[in-house]
């Protein structure tokens, strides 16, 4: 990588090695990509082959050449380079080194942090971000994790993925997926089936994920041979899981009696990720979160750890941060 500074408004950049499937695969379709650079960034880029340069604000104008490097590595590895990939690294960075503050230009984000790949059956994972790879770590790390925060974070994705690698390099013996019977105002009772039937649909975000990394006819087999559980948390109650890796999603739906009842289930050599967002509470009136209890009576033991998500981190569409940010502002308001 040649890189240069010509005035204070104008980086310039030239990818190596040139590669015409690559750089195609980095503009986009249509320019796509460079097109959604210059709108987020607010600044102008032009390119000749593999050369490219960034013109306007210069922290933005560098903060552009630094993306274009760090995507062009991409494309050493990834056929396709999509939008949601170039939003995700302009995200990346976003959170990493503030809009006004100079910026080291030799300095890409793979330089910043190495953090791990997730390996699953169907492909490779990796971490968004500062907040997203100490997730993974603390998770790799303590046998009790709590990811908190607001929706799109990549939570529940995430620690299903580690799961899923768990198992697949034989740490544990099974994995079990548990959500509280407790959703959105729903009321479960009016649902045909039993208890289990009722909550399946709720269950469907962690069915989704499995699916994707490990196969539907793979996650079929492991749930009838009760490799994979997906439960609700009633089912917990009177079980002690030792060798397993347990996953409680929605977790500030937990009463406080729920919440200790779930982790007193841990046995030797299991891992527990338990996900939750503070803002979406579904609890009857009066009725104390778990999760927000737990979160207090727990933050100073030291073999569980605390992984908190904001706003910024959001990794689905840019409008999902700025909705999680309006109803932070209104609700702090009323």
């Amino acid at each position: 990588m040649k890189q240069s500074q010509k005035q204070p408004s104008e980086f310039s950049i030239t990818l190596e090695p040139n590669d015409v499937k690559r750089l195609a695969s980095l503009r986009g379709q249509f320019e796509d990509n460079i097109r959604l650079i210059e709108s987020r960034l607010k600044i102008e880029i032009r390119s000749r082959d593999n050369f490219f340069t960034a013109f306007g604000d210069p922290h933005k104008s560098q903060f552009a050449i630094n993306t274009l490097y760090d995507l062009y590595q991409e494309t050493a590895h990834y056929r396709d380079i999509t939008l949601e990939e170039v939003h995700l690294c302009l995200r990346q960075f976003e959170k990493k080194i503030p809009m006004d503050q100079p910026q080291d230009p030799h300095q890409s984000v793979t330089d910043i942090d190495n953090y791990s790949v997730i390996r699953t059956k169907k492909g490779t994972i990796k971490p968004r971000g500062i907040n997203q790879q100490r997730y993974v770590r603390s998770i790799q790390t303590h046998d009790i994790n709590f990811g908190i925060g607001p929706a799109g974070t990549g939570k529940t994705y995430l620690a299903v993925a580690c799961a899923v690698e768990a198992f697949l390099r034989d740490e544990v013996e099974r994995v079990l997926l548990v959500r509280p019977a407790v959703e959105a105002g729903e009321r479960l009772g009016f649902l045909p089936g039993d208890l289990a039937q009722k909550v399946d649909p709720y269950l469907r975000p962690l069915y989704d994920a499995l699916h994707e990394m490990l196969g539907f006819d793979v996650v079929a087999k492991l749930q009838e041979r009760n490799i994979i559980e997906v439960a609700p948390l009633a089912y917990m109650r009177g079980r002690t899981l030792n060798g397993a890796y347990i996953i409680l999603d929605e977790s500030q739906n937990t009463t406080r009696e729920q919440m200790k009842m779930f982790l007193t289930r841990i046995g030797f050599g299991s891992t527990a990720v338990i996900t939750g967002d503070m803002s979406q509470i579904d609890l009857p009136r009066g009725t104390s979160s778990g999760l927000v209890h737990a979160c207090n009576v727990l933050k100073t033991v030291a073999e569980i750890s605390f992984t908190h998500f904001e706003s910024r981190d959001v990794v689905r569409h840019p409008i999902v941060q700025s909705i999680v940010d309006a109803y932070d502002t209104y609700e702090s308001d009323t």
